[in-house]
């Protein structure tokens, strides 16, 4: 009973930060470069705050400092977006469906969120002019190359096309893995946006959640004038899966209590 209250709480300041967000979205657009991005990084803040959800990043990240480049990462929750522009300022790709979302859609679309249509190739091409003039001129771009969200128990593959911009840019590209997990440290489902979950149910899940941590971990920036474009892919996605196998290990071994860690050792030391 508590806990549904806390939840009504919360989807009560939900709403009146979305009313707020709307608001500001009218004029956002027109404003300079650096309050947009401003704007962006506060109110993204505030709605992770709304729903207790603390992002785990440690302070020496290179992500705090990244200015421009394509952010590759895995998809998990609607909530991504959001958990990374909490951190630094950028826009997404996103795929067309994401603009029909109610209220949230438009506050996408009023961030100058780039949509894409999936299976149009004229699209795409389109599209990926469009990424490649960004990159350019030195913007913060970020894709989900798995072109849908999962778990987070694994990396889906990778749509090598959406890291062409990249290479035709000559730009950095930043593989970030994404990790949901409890206080504790436990991989967590309850932001997972996944099989037939509506987009409100997803959101009352997260809003029922006690507490939701939220754990970042960019790992090496790859040169995309060195790699090809398969190369590039397979190296972004073998980079974000191994950063959220040893964030899995970590939590696997300090779950354990001192009289299984030690029947591990002895495992260990008689191979």
């Amino acid at each position: 009973m508590i806990r549904r209250l806390i939840a009504l709480l919360r989807a009560a300041r939900l709403a009146l930060h979305i009313g707020y967000g709307l608001t500001l979205a009218v004029a956002y657009p027109w404003f300079a470069p650096s309050i947009r991005r401003r704007i962006l990084q506060s109110w993204s803040a505030g709605l992770l705050d709304i729903f207790n959800a603390k992002v785990d990043i440690a302070a020496n990240d290179p992500l705090h400092s990244l200015r421009g480049g394509l952010i590759v990462t895995n998809h998990i929750s609607w909530l991504d977006v959001f958990v990374l522009n909490a951190i630094v300022p950028m826009r997404f790709v996103a795929k067309s469906e994401v603009r029909r979302w109610p209220a949230i859609g438009w506050l996408c679309a009023r961030a100058q969120t780039l949509f894409i249509e999936r299976g149009k190739a004229r699209a795409a091409a389109r599209m990926n002019v469009q990424l490649v003039g960004l990159l350019q001129r030195g913007e913060c771009l970020a894709i989900f190359p798995e072109g849908t969200t999962t778990d987070g128990s694994r990396v889906a593959h990778f749509h090598s096309s959406l890291l062409q911009p990249a290479i035709d840019a000559q730009a950095q590209v930043h593989p970030v893995a994404i990790r949901y997990q409890d206080e504790l440290g436990a991989r967590s489902t309850a932001a997972a946006y996944i099989d037939e979950l509506s987009f409100g149910a997803s959101m009352w899940n997260i809003l029922s959640t006690p507490e939701l941590h939220v754990r970042l971990i960019a790992t090496t920036s790859l040169d995309a004038c060195t790699l090809d474009r398969r190369n590039l892919t397979q190296a972004a996605r073998e980079q974000i899966g191994a950063a959220l196998a040893a964030a899995d290990s970590q939590n696997f071994h300090i779950a354990l209590t001192p009289a299984q860690q030690c029947d591990i050792n002895l495992l260990t030391s008689n191979r």
